[in-house]
């Protein structure tokens, strides 16, 4: 088992999921990709992630409802979302709970390095 801190990555965006874990691998991070919450859910994903990104805008189970649905269950995992919303205003209440930031696409590697260290601190 890696030491390492595992981050996984739930987005129904196929590009989304090569290209960020390989990103965050070449920062230090175990990763694991999920195409959908439910894949995420039904895998036992929650187990053993110290940081959730995730997209808001899935088909589906969304982003916050997956987070809900994580507190309901007993899972509080620090949240990173990531958005392609292009007007940039986030549905109500989105940074509460365990959210800490929500990071717009595309998004740089210093600002998913910020949000990541913000997360794992």
């Amino acid at each position: 088992m890696s030491s390492r801190p595992l981050v996984a990555v739930v987005d129904d965006d196929e590009s989304v999921r090569e290209s960020l874990p390989e990103l965050l691998q070449e920062l230090g991070y175990s990763t694991r990709a999920y195409a959908s919450a439910e894949e995420f859910l039904a895998s036992g994903g929650p187990r053993g992630t110290h940081c959730l990104i995730l997209d808001i805008g899935m088909s589906g189970m969304s982003g916050p409802q997956l987070q809900r649905e994580l507190l309901l269950r007993g899972h509080s995992i620090p949240t990173i979302f990531i958005t392609a919303l292009a007007d940039k205003s986030l549905p109500p209440g989105l940074l509460q709970q365990q959210a800490v930031e929500c990071l717009f696409k595309p998004f740089s590697e210093q600002e998913l390095r910020e949000a990541l260290a913000a997360v794992l601190e």
